[in-house]
């Protein structure tokens, strides 16, 4: 009975090796048409195929998307922060440019105040609601910094040093409107000079006013304005602005200038203070022989 068996399991073995070969060799001949079975499987494999490649690309196409946008963001996000920083690159090398030629026009500047004994500072500080009247400079007493030494850009007068600190000092600006700061000036005109006081700062015209100008003097717009070295708070022959206008003053005894600062007192960063120099030691010496003569 076993053998039977056997003997069966090996002629169906030998039945399907037979089949496959011949199927082999069927569908390997030069046929213009398959058959119903292997019709039936290709489009089986086939429609298989289909249903799974879809949404495996659809997966895949939406992964790959998604990385994309990150790397997009990614990139947006670095391009954002270098125009930042070339932005910031462009602001730092503005104002060094600025920074440049407001200094180099002190040192020109500083050649002819040499008399002066010329201190150059920078502005450390400014109080908003004292904008037109205060500022401080990081220069004080121990770099010899005194009260009523004149300050300057290389625009013209600005003001003077009001008090003096160890090593900071408050200016106190020409646009200030305390009645006791009064500068003497002169008004260069056609072969003469015409004196007068810098009193007071008109802030609807940003315009200094200069007073008690003699009624008779021919004062025009356009001529130069400077300080007179009357009083001996400042050095002769500062610049201070130009005439604008001429309006006569109460009563009709005098006149007021309006005068156009040469510098900007809302842009100041670099200043000078400077004083009087002493007396050159050889008229020194020859005004102590006349008094020993005296």
């Amino acid at each position: 009975m076993p053998q039977f068996f056997l003997n069966k399991r090996l002629i169906i073995l030998l039945v399907s090796i037979i089949i496959l070969v011949a199927l082999i060799g069927f569908s390997l001949s030069g046929r213009s048409k398959l058959s119903w079975p292997e019709q039936f499987i290709k489009d089986t494999t086939g429609w298989v195929q289909t249903a799974v490649s879809r949404p495996t690309h659809y997966v895949a196409n939406f992964f790959e998307n998604l990385k994309d946008l990150q790397n997009t963001y990614t990139e947006n996000k670095e391009l954002k922060s270098r125009l930042d920083e070339l932005a910031r690159l462009e602001s730092e090398v503005q104002k060094l440019k600025k920074d440049n030629t407001e200094l180099q026009e002190i040192l020109d500047i500083k050649d002819s105040l040499s008399a002066f004994e010329p201190k150059q500072a920078t502005v450390i500080g400014r109080n908003p609601d004292k904008w037109t009247e205060l500022l401080i400079i990081n220069k004080g007493s121990r770099d010899g910094i005194e009260q009523n030494m004149a300050v300057i850009t290389a625009k013209g007068l600005i003001g003077k040093v009001k008090n003096s600190e160890s090593f900071t000092s408050t200016v106190q600006l020409l646009s200030s409107m305390d009645p006791t700061n009064r500068i003497s000036a002169e008004i260069q005109a056609d072969g003469e000079s015409i004196f007068g006081f810098i009193e007071g700062y008109d802030d609807e015209k940003g315009l200094l006013m200069m007073k008690r100008i003699p009624s008779d003097a021919k004062v025009k717009k356009g001529q130069t304005v400077i300080s007179s070295g009357k009083g001996g708070v400042f050095p002769k022959g500062l610049l201070i602005g130009k005439v604008v206008e001429v309006a006569p003053a109460e009563y009709g005894l005098t006149q007021t200038a309006y005068i156009e600062p040469g510098a900007n007192f809302d842009d100041i960063e670099h200043v000078m203070v400077a004083k009087r120099g002493s007396v050159q030691p050889d008229i020194k010496d020859m005004i102590d022989d006349k008094e020993e003569e005296l």
